[in-house]
């Protein structure tokens, strides 16, 4: 099983696992959570994230959390001592964490709050998208494994789960290459933030 945690939206301090043919009918289950928070204003709305958020690290707190697992099923024969992989489906279960406003907002703090939502929203999305295209990648990969001399499919079993992790291992990378090019210096995130907390 693999497990994987991107805090897809970091609190920035501004106030001081897809095309392709799925063999064995792979499964993507989705939950969307929420934490609450209150603050009359954008200012205090960052604030409160930065307390309340899904964990980033040790110290630090995020606006928003993708966290998934992947399990792998893998359906293997044997004949004539070669071992066939016959069908491969994987279950991805997806979890999104948001915030939720609980105290009231002005009408204009509204409209800039669902923006910034909506662009949060997005952001956590393409996490999840990366995912499904990771797995789709992985069928792909084991598709039509075959190993010879392999009776008991002890070498097709771990030939196959070694493609997955490889792929896996890719596709982890490209989530962090997208966190990184959202958050840098002027990017996607400092401009939703700074649109939340501007006043007029």
């Amino acid at each position: 099983m693999h497990r994987s945690i991107f805090c897809g939206l970091a609190v920035l301090s501004v106030v001081g696992v897809l095309p392709g043919v799925a063999m064995a009918g792979s499964k993507v289950t989705t939950h969307v959570r929420s934490y609450d928070i209150e603050g009359e204003n954008g200012r205090a709305l960052i604030q409160a994230m930065d307390k309340s958020g899904p964990k980033h690290g040790f110290l630090t707190r995020a606006i928003a959390q993708t966290s998934y697992t992947i399990d792998w099923d893998f359906d293997l024969k044997a004949k004539a001592d070669v071992c066939h992989l016959r069908a491969a489906s994987a279950t991805l279960d997806m979890t999104y964490m948001y915030p939720r406003v609980t105290t009231p907002m002005s009408p204009a703090l509204r409209k800039r709050w669902q923006r910034f939502l909506s662009g949060v929203r997005e952001h956590e999305q393409t996490h999840g998208r990366i995912a499904r295209q990771g797995i789709t990648a992985a069928e792909r990969a084991v598709a039509d494994l075959a190993v010879a001399n392999d009776p008991h499919c002890i070498k097709t079993q771990r030939e196959a789960q070694r493609r997955v992790d490889e792929i896996y291992k890719q596709y982890e990378a490209k989530q962090v290459v997208f966190d990184q090019r959202e958050h840098r210096q002027g990017g996607r995130v400092e401009a939703l933030v700074a649109r939340l907390v501007k006043e007029h």
